[in-house]
């Protein structure tokens, strides 16, 4: 059982803009500014680091708010508009990018398929066989964003099912917010992760340090989960994380096994190797097997979920692997380095959100 306190205390500081899209949302929410229109959405990249922090602010409203911001900000009309246009924006190019459209069945089966040997363009497998310490908790900071909020975004669609896919994705989800035990909460169970990594466990704590990439796969199930017409998509999203979480778990925990890391953070990958084997039959077969029996004309919807998690997935993980390939830090805040030979440091303790970073 873990002693260790909830990490959750207090919602984060606002985060360092990144361009004029999130520097008004900055100002909007910590000075009362006003908001900035929704057409100043138009015309910029989707998936650029200021479209995609101005989005994750805006979700985040929805979750743990932020330190100093009114809690009715949460309904403001003008910052609903705006995020809506953002929105528009993310869907249109995640609808133009995502491979076409096949039935579900090879859209899951696809995800099953492990390749033979070493995956180049795969980050478990790199960091299974060539991870470096500090890698493996670059990792984990980045994958706070979503891990202290584990399960949260996909609790949104349980009002949207019916009958056999609904009692699947319950059972489920009371899995992944511990069975009743606080302690066993997954989410808890990645901030003991982080602390035995020697990482800040604080929420959002790491905003400031993540590229885009890694706020457009957070951004992509608060997007799903917040819209009943996307419930097909969330289920998709589910889908995915699910059917390749039990594999990639399995390596992640070889990594820190290799690493001499403590029992805290291997727990967290051996508990999904194990649990995740399980909810991917139940969700593949009830969640969505019972979504498409009650609603079949959803299933282009599921698999477009399928398909958008990869894409992003593939995204990141190319990001990540340059990154780490030539030596760098893939923290848009790095670690200092130590010497002529760019050694990076295992202190990832960074300052909170809105205390440092770089605008862009």
């Amino acid at each position: 059982m873990s002693t260790r306190q909830e990490a959750r205390q207090s919602s984060p500081s606002l985060p360092t803009p990144r361009g004029p899209l999130s520097a008004g949302v900055v100002s909007t929410l910590g000075h009362g500014h006003p908001v900035p229109g929704p057409e100043e959405a138009a015309g910029v990249d989707p998936y650029g680091d200021d479209p995609q922090l101005a989005l994750y602010v805006l979700y985040e409203l929805h979750y743990q708010g932020f330190e100093g911001v009114d809690e009715e900000r949460e309904w403001d009309p003008g910052l609903l508009a705006l995020r809506r246009a953002l929105e528009q924006s993310f869907l249109a190019a995640l609808r133009a990018d995502v491979p076409r459209p096949v039935p579900v069945k090879e859209a899951l089966d696809a995800l099953q398929i492990e390749p033979v040997g070493h995956d180049r363009t795969s980050v478990s497998h790199y960091l299974q066989r060539d991870g470096e310490p500090c890698q493996l908790a670059e990792y984990a900071a980045l994958r706070s964003l979503y891990h202290l909020k584990e399960a949260d975004p996909h609790a949104w669609v349980i009002p949207r099912l019916h009958g056999r896919a609904k009692a699947a994705m319950v059972a489920v989800e009371y899995d992944e917010f511990g069975a009743g035990r606080p302690e066993e909460i997954h989410a808890r169970l990645f901030a003991d992760l982080m602390d035995d990594l020697g990482l800040e466990t604080a929420y959002g704590h790491y905003l400031d340090a993540a590229p885009a990439a890694v706020l457009a796969t957070v951004n992509l199930m608060s997007l799903f989960g917040l819209h009943r017409a996307l419930r097909g998509a969330l289920v998709g999203h589910f889908a995915a994380v699910e059917v390749t979480s039990s594999p990639g778990s399995r390596r992640l925990a070889k990594a820190l096994r290799r690493i001499g890391a403590g029992p805290a953070a291997i727990r967290f990958y051996d508990e999904h190797v194990e649990a995740d084997a399980v909810h991917e039959q139940v969700v593949r077969h009830d969640v969505v097997g019972g979504l498409l029996e009650s609603e079949p004309a959803l299933e282009p919807d599921v698999v477009f979920g399928v398909q958008a998690t990869t894409l992003l997935e593939d995204r990141l993980g190319a990001v990540l692997l340059a990154a780490w390939r030539d030596g760098s830090s893939a923290l848009r805040i790095p670690p200092q380095s130590r010497g002529q030979g760019q050694v990076l440091s295992p202190d990832l303790r960074l300052p909170p959100s809105g205390t440092g970073g770089r605008s862009e």
